[in-house]
């Protein structure tokens, strides 16, 4: 599809893959709404280094457990161009096993992780529609959504259950979204293995973690960004999830 001069969304662009996200997408001529929590200065880095790209880039602060963060993004969105695509990077991590965890740590996890990404999809629905833009009626995909989950969604562990299942969820969500969105909008997942950890990683620990992946190395964002550019650029290819993990997942 033809995404020169658009815009982009992507949620979490202050994370460590959220950025690479934002600036792959900007080099491939997308102008960006970079959303962000926290990481107020990481965005702000982000941001400058996309308009030095020749490119159109606004922050936008929210925080996706509230109910008018949608809104708030979409109302940034209206300073650029027509957005057309929509990267659901933003998540929480967090090991939680049996017995540690309370309703308000689930219900929080699962609003931004899970529900949140479905009202983003559901109010970039609505704005296309709004714009004319029908996703039923065309013969090829015009707009494309990407939800970055895990490959604990594909193959959940112990002591993650809430998380493992805001990863699934989210696939499953993709799934239906593909065929209620088809044939205008294209809408897949990227599972990716161990691409950041939290904090720095004892040795043991990583050698335990790289004997459990056959490519025999951790993923960097750059394995990452070249599968958003592969599911942009290929509009036959929808409601499927891509393990971008070593072949952990197998």
């Amino acid at each position: 599809m033809e995404l020169t001069d658009k815009t982009a969304i992507i949620t979490g662009a202050g994370g460590q893959l959220g950025q690479a996200v934002a600036l792959s997408l900007a080099d491939k001529g997308l102008d960006c709404v970079c959303h962000y929590h926290t990481s107020e200065e990481a965005v702000r880095q982000v941001v400058q280094s996309i308009r030095q790209q020749g490119r159109k880039a606004v922050a936008v602060k929210a925080d996706l457990a509230d109910a008018d963060a949608t809104d708030i993004i979409f109302q940034k969105a209206k300073e650029l161009g027509p957005v057309r695509v929509l990267i659901n990077s933003a998540s929480i991590f967090a090991r939680q096993p049996l017995g540690t965890f309370s309703q308000a740590d689930v219900s929080r996890l699962i609003v931004v992780n899970l529900t949140a990404p479905l009202l983003l999809c559901n109010a970039f629905a609505a704005y296309l529609k709004r714009q004319g833009a029908d996703s039923q009626n065309v013969e090829e995909p015009f707009a494309a959504i990407i939800n970055l989950v895990d490959v604990a969604g594909v193959k959940p562990w112990g002591k993650y259950s809430p998380y493992c299942a805001s990863r699934g969820g989210l696939i499953a969500a993709t799934k239906s979204l593909a065929k209620e969105l088809a044939p205008g909008v294209t809408v897949n997942a990227i599972a990716p293995g161990i691409v950041t950890w939290p904090g720095k990683m004892d040795p043991s620990e990583e050698q335990k973690q790289l004997k459990m992946i056959p490519a025999g190395r951790f993923g960097n964002s750059k394995d990452i960004t070249r599968t958003i550019e592969f599911l942009l650029d290929n509009p036959y290819i929808t409601g499927q999830t891509i393990c971008v993990d070593g072949g952990r997942s197998i």
